[in-house]
């Protein structure tokens, strides 16, 4: 399904370059999908500008602007993904695990919602999302 590709896009933070984002990198070049690394410096843009949608702007370098505050650390990779039907997701998935890429645990997709929210929020709230899961799974069924 190349024609859905054109679109399909990942936001991708790692905080320590290994060899399993070669191997990341590599299946998703082989499915066509486009990459975008987000870098420490850009936590602070919203999710939509880094995704290169319309109606968001990046704000640039908030340190060089002189703001205050600056961009906060994410110690954890961030998957992101944009423009995919859920049977891409499911397919790039099986794509990951059959290639041997260790499972990236904080995964989302852009909504309309998130789109506006800075990276660092979208990392905050899957972050929380995830640590509830992991806590319901971890209970004792009744």
């Amino acid at each position: 399904m190349i024609r859905n590709s054109a679109r399909e896009m990942i936001l991708y933070y790692n905080p320590q370059p290994s060899s399993k984002v070669m191997k990341l990198k590599g299946v998703l070049v082989r499915m066509g999908i486009r990459i975008r690394n987000v870098g420490p410096e850009q936590v602070m843009e919203t999710v939509g500008a880094l995704a290169g949608l319309a109606g968001f702007e990046k704000v640039g370098n908030l340190e060089e602007q002189g703001n205050e505050n600056p961009a906060k650390v994410i110690p954890e990779e961030v998957l992101v993904m944009q423009g995919f039907t859920s049977r891409r997701i499911d397919e790039l998935l099986a794509a990951l695990r059959k290639a041997g890429v260790p499972k990236v645990e904080l995964k989302a997709i852009i909504t309309p919602t998130n789109a506006s929210w800075t990276f660092y929020h979208l990392y905050e709230e899957i972050k929380e999302e995830h640590e509830r899961m992991k806590q319901s799974a971890a209970e004792p069924q009744k």
